[in-house]
């Protein structure tokens, strides 16, 4: 009888094997840190020729483009790393000829979909909150730490939604093999769209309404009210319900599509190749 003893056991030998095999690869590692370097030196040079005004305020707090564009740079890396990892799990296992053997064995369907991610689930928000601290730092910005905890908050239900996209672009990964540019291209558009890099006071108004049913949207704007503004839990709670409904949806369309998709596979015999 599988204990969930077992389970965890199960998890987090996939975690000791993807750090086993990340660090492996300390180019890429190292290549992830100097992304985000470049991200912030460029961002610091838009910045010096943005109009501080339209720069919304936070708190009755004014803020510079940098700062509000750390948050961005955070949570949409989080997205990035989040929905292209935890869909890029199955295609690597395709690859690799391991993806046919995993569902062969004992182990559920939902312990091998968590196990396949949850090295990302620690290592994001790790990386997330060590951004945020060398950005603070060495240029000098100025984070409320009163917003340290309502923040973490609004990334640990904003985490799970972001796993629910992942998981349902792993299916499409599954049954159409390829999906990296355009998963990149996806990214890029639910990063501009909900606020990251730009005000969303700048778009037209159709894409700010939009966004005010955006769970990423919703996101960045929730932690720049508490790291920028100062805001406690009032900016925060509000904004619990939707996000966990959201989490929760995302989470079970993925978790069906990922068993349509690997009924498929098995119905057609193709669930190795790639």
């Amino acid at each position: 009888m599988t204990t969930t003893a077992s389970h965890i056991d199960r998890v987090f030998a996939f975690v000791r094997r993807d750090f086993k095999i990340n660090w492996s690869y300390r180019a890429a590692f190292f290549g992830d840190i100097l992304s985000l370097i470049t991200q912030v030196v460029m961002f610091y040079f838009i910045g010096l020729m943005v109009d501080p005004n339209v720069i919304p305020e936070y708190g009755g707090r004014t803020t510079s483009y940098i700062a509000f564009a750390a948050i961005g740079i955070a949570l949409g890396g989080f997205l990035q790393l989040g929905l292209g990892r935890v869909s890029s799990a199955i295609r690597q296992e395709q690859l690799m000829g391991t993806l046919e053997p995993l569902f062969m064995t004992p182990t559920s369907l939902g312990v091998l979909q968590v196990g396949l991610a949850f090295y990302d689930v620690i290592y994001v928000p790790i990386r997330t909150a060590v951004f945020l601290g060398a950005v603070a730092l060495f240029l000098d910005l100025e984070f409320a730490l009163s917003g340290a905890l309502p923040t973490l908050v609004v990334i640990l239900f904003f985490m799970p939604f972001v796993w629910g996209l992942g998981t349902l672009a792993s299916a499409g990964i599954m049954t159409f093999k390829r999906g990296g540019a355009a998963m990149g291209l996806v990214v890029l558009a639910l990063n501009v769209t909900s606020g990251a890099y730009f005000p969303l006071d700048l778009f037209p108004s159709w894409v700010t309404t939009i966004a005010q049913a955006n769970p990423i949207a919703v996101a960045y704007q929730a932690s720049r009210e508490t790291l920028l503004g100062g805001a406690g839990w009032e900016a925060v709670t509000p904004h619990i319900p939707f996000m966990a409904l959201s989490a929760v949806a995302t989470l079970l369309a993925g978790s069906v599509a990922v068993r349509l998709a690997l009924k498929r596979e098995h119905r057609r015999g193709t669930l190795g190749a790639y």
